[in-house]
């Protein structure tokens, strides 16, 4: 029987701000709570540590202010991190399926078993359901909402309060299943998500997801932007409902070189619009996570529009450069 492990983390960081951050630990975990589910959705257990900082040994102001907790209590009350994540990991079991409210819970998790030597036994690639982006979906037009305004939406408000790990878990469980009951449980899970901390490293990795309404390609890491643009698997567009590879309309452009826009046309479903965005692994390799989706005579519209904003925009630039250039000359 698969259980689903709902579950909150809450972090430290530098009290002195970024400049003082230890380098690839932005965050020290401090507290983890969770609640198991069944697969029926009803509640199976609860699972909470407190955590004894080992980096950040003072806590950060807005830590402080938004969960009430201190170091004493974190001192006195916590254990090791390796100690609490070898125990949650235990608890979860083998057959589970995470979620979390949000996508950075996870890849925080991994990250603090990186620093602390703690074996990462979650699967490769990681799939988990973000609650706050399928409530977005399916309750508030694609918004993501804070988890105490959707509690409130829904009427599931209960006396435990907001911001400590495992009241947060406990209410994105019970939102879980509210959504699986009122949206159904088949339709609201075709919608995984995957997450980002440990990336493909080969070609045989990468991961292509078919869902009802789009489809997503996460490749592996390449060496610049540049690189990654002339990736065949990055630059080709494929029609997810036939499997047609597709000939483009627009060809893929950007207005900033962090996300890049095109369109094609199916001869069988129409149009299919394109995004890529350019994810950072350090200061310059990236890696792709491509969307398509196909829209309709608004839609091309608007990526059109967008592509003849961008030229604009781009011969502005080029005749303002030029009268610079201009004024500079004049004036030698």
């Amino acid at each position: 029987m698969r259980n689903y492990i709902v579950f909150d983390l809450e972090w430290n960081q530098s009290a002195h701000g970024k400049a003082d951050s230890v380098v690839d630990f932005p965050f020290e975990i401090i507290e983890i709570g969770a609640v198991k589910l069944r697969d029926d959705f009803s509640m199976a257990g609860e699972f909470h540590r407190l955590i004894k900082p080992q980096v950040y040994k003072q806590m950060h102001y807005a830590i402080s202010e938004v969960t009430h907790m201190d170091m004493w209590e974190l001192r006195h009350h916590g254990e090791d991190f390796a100690s609490a994540a070898d125990e949650f990991m235990e608890w979860c079991g083998d057959d589970c399926v995470y979620c979390t409210w949000g996508s950075m819970d996870l890849t925080e998790l991994q990250r603090n078993m990186k620093y602390f030597g703690v074996e990462n036994s979650f699967p490769k690639p990681l799939f988990y359901y973000d609650i706050q982006k399928l409530y977005a979906r399916f309750y508030n037009n694609g918004l993501k909402p804070s988890l105490d305004s959707a509690v409130e939406e829904l009427g599931l408000m209960e006396g435990r309060s907001f911001h400590r790990a495992l009241d947060d878990a406990y209410y994105t469980g019970r939102l879980l299943a509210r959504m699986a009951g009122e949206v159904g449980a088949e339709r609201l899970l075709m919608y995984l998500s995957m997450d980002y901390f440990r990336l493909p490293a080969r070609k045989d990795e990468e991961v292509r997801m078919v869902f009802p309404d789009y489809s997503k390609y996460v490749s592996l890491i390449f060496s610049s932007k540049e690189e990654a643009m002339k990736e065949r698997s990055v630059a080709e567009m494929k029609c997810y409902k036939c499997g047609r590879m597709l000939r483009k309309k627009v060809r893929w452009f950007t207005p900033n070189q962090k996300i890049y826009y095109g369109l094609a046309i199916c001869p069988e479903h129409g149009y299919l619009k394109g995004k890529i965005r350019m994810k950072r692994v350090d200061d310059s390799q990236v890696y792709v996570v491509k969307t398509l989706k196909l829209t309709d005579e608004e839609g091309a519209g608007k990526i059109l529009d967008r592509k003849d904003d961008v030229r604009k925009k781009r011969a502005q630039r080029s005749r303002d450069k030029r009268k610079r250039q201009k004024k500079i000359a004049e004036g030698e």
